[in-house]
């Protein structure tokens, strides 16, 4: 149980105070172990391991390692070894980060989707979901899947029969749980109060940054060798 002295280091390394809830910051240095050394290097971030993470998301998640890394492994799968086509992937997570008002998934899966070489005016239309204009059958069916799960946490016939025009059984459960997957992980983002990190020009849900610059093209961990440079 947590204990009501104020403020208090808990074993995870958040604060609780006395008539406040649990917080979360990104993982204090006194607190790395060599577990929390190894969420840091999961990715690949060139001096992660002996300088912590640049990733917010990694280093509040490293408060609990033993969590962290089974996620990771989940995660890796769904974002590089997926039998879901890329494209098909980052639909699904900007459509979700839309739904939930997830800023730093929205953020980051803007860049990714740019890099894919998707325009503005399409990405615009993720917003708007399955409904816009100018979908095609199966980009119209990835949207409706998430749209359907997010609203009322099963497909209709009519969704499932679509998704099976273009995609093969494997690649409906990846589907699947590409969508919970970033609900969950837009949930936690939430929940921990992760931010986006220091000297990042946010992109917000109507494509504009906070310096008026266009977005640009990012990379995902181990597209690149220092793939955190193009995290803006």
């Amino acid at each position: 149980m947590l204990s009501d002295r104020s403020p208090e280091m808990l074993d995870c390394g958040a604060t609780k105070d006395r008539a406040g809830p649990v917080r979360f910051a990104p993982l204090p240095r006194e607190a790395w172990t060599e577990e929390a050394r190894a969420v840091f290097a999961f990715w690949g971030e060139p001096g992660a391991y002996d300088n912590g993470s640049a990733s917010n998301m990694v280093m509040t998640l490293a408060h609990h390692p033993a969590l962290a890394m089974a996620y990771y492994g989940f995660g890796r799968h769904l974002l590089v070894a997926s039998t879901l086509p890329v494209r098909d992937r980052e639909l699904i997570v900007l459509r979700v980060a839309w739904l939930l008002r997830s800023a730093y998934e929205w953020h980051y899966h803007v860049g990714y989707t740019l890099n894919l070489g998707m325009g503005l005016d399409e990405i615009a239309a993720i917003g708007v979901g399955s409904a816009a204009a100018g979908w095609n059958d199966r980009d119209a069916a990835v949207l409706r899947a998430v749209e359907e799960l997010c609203g009322q946490s099963r497909l209709s016939g009519a969704c499932r029969l679509a998704l099976s025009r273009h995609f093969d059984g494997r690649q409906i459960i990846d589907l699947v749980f590409t969508i919970g997957n970033y609900v969950m992980l837009s949930w936690a983002i939430a929940a921990l109060d992760i931010e986006l990190e220091d000297g990042i020009d946010p992109i917000g849900f109507d494509l504009r940054t906070r310096s008026g610059a266009l977005p640009v093209a990012r990379y995902k961990p181990g597209e690149v060798e220092d793939w955190t440079s193009s995290r803006g």
